[in-house]
């Protein structure tokens, strides 16, 4: 009883700095906007000034909301990798999806310097990125695919993955060398990661894919807690190994590849965020856990693009630098005060 009102109570707090985070990030800026017409914006009464209800709706509502479906989906795609192969260094990107979208990308732009010709007329706009984002992840799911039926050992489909990823960083270096130094820093722009200049449309799909791949991850929430017992134990269930680990990575595909489409490859969130709830709502219960750690994720990922945005200054620093700058220490700290990982 005593468990459960402690669970109820960090989610009350997660949820309340989900929303108050979500509110800050949306009102600082490089014009700082008051509380009050954020919240009476988003409410659909109108900001007092107009200016302010342009940025408000088109351009901080959906790069927050980007935010929270980046930081939640990238920290349940990273439980389910830790979870399925057991290793606490495991991360969404750890099958190579990752990796996949950055060749996808790199052929696009770098490519167009390389190839010259048809590739350089594709860049006409962002969603040219997120389609040879999704195609460079999808490719690298349907081979991780292949080798999942074809393979039983988790342990072998982990390291095959990361075998993918080389491959696929190899293809990636050898256009960097080609490239022009104009080629060469767009894409490396685009590797920051970036949640700003989001549609509306390249939101909503990018909601759809994160609500599948949750869906998912909670459909699996039982044969999870099963492995967490070893291979054996959850065979002598009646789990059935190969159709689960197919779901699990299906599910990790569709969170990680759809984000890395729409907001690049982001860092840090999917390996650490797992390991920090662990640490403060300790229960190993993914029915419990994985909603927390969502929900962590999201909030984590306000804090640093709030901070990446430096408020009351033009300049946005890259996500990437902020979330591994704001969270390793953090992780460190907790780490070092504990004195154990809990897994």
């Amino acid at each position: 009883m005593e468990t459960q009102r402690s669970h109820k109570l960090w989610f009350a707090l997660l949820f309340a700095a989900l929303l108050f985070f979500f509110l800050l990030n949306i009102g600082l800026g490089s014009v700082k906007i008051p509380l009050s017409e954020v919240i009476s914006s988003l409410v659909g009464k109108g900001a007092s000034r107009s200016a302010w209800e342009y940025i408000i709706l088109d351009y901080r509502l959906p790069k927050a909301l980007t935010a929270i479906m980046a930081g939640g989906g990238l920290a349940v795609s990273g439980l389910l990798m830790q979870t399925l192969f057991r290793n606490p260094l495991a991360g969404p990107f750890v099958l190579g999806l990752s990796s996949g979208a950055s060749l996808g990308v790199a052929l696009l732009i770098l490519g167009a310097g390389v190839f010259g010709g048809m590739i350089g007329g594709l860049l006409v706009s962002q969603w040219s990125l997120v389609i040879a984002s999704a195609l460079g992840s999808f490719l690298v799911l349907l081979a991780v695919l292949a080798v999942t039926l074809r393979v039983k050992d988790s342990m072998a489909i982990l390291i095959i993955g990361l075998m993918f990823g080389s491959v696929t960083a190899a293809v990636v270096a050898v256009l960097s060398y080609f490239s022009s130094a104009e080629k060469l820093q767009q894409y490396i722009f685009w590797s920051f990661g970036s949640l700003g200049d989001q549609s509306w449309p390249g939101v909503l799909i990018m909601g759809l894919c994160c609500f599948l791949g949750v869906l998912l991850a909670l459909v699996s929430c039982k044969s999870l807690n099963a492995l967490l017992l070893g291979e054996n134990y959850a065979k002598s269930m009646g789990l059935k190994i190969k159709q689960t680990t197919l779901v699990i990575i299906l599910a990790t595909s569709i969170l990680a590849g759809g984000i890395t489409a729409f907001a690049g490859p982001i860092a840090f969130i999917g390996l650490a965020v797992p390991h920090l709830t662990r640490q403060l709502i300790t229960t190993s219960n993914h029915f419990v856990l994985l909603p927390a750690v969502l929900l962590f994720g999201a909030v984590l990922m306000l804090i640093c693009d709030t901070i990446a945005q430096l408020p009351m200054s033009e300049e946005t620093l890259p996500i990437n630098a902020i979330t591994s700058l704001v969270g390793a220490p953090v992780v460190i700290w907790l780490l070092v005060r504990k004195r154990k990982l809990l897994f």
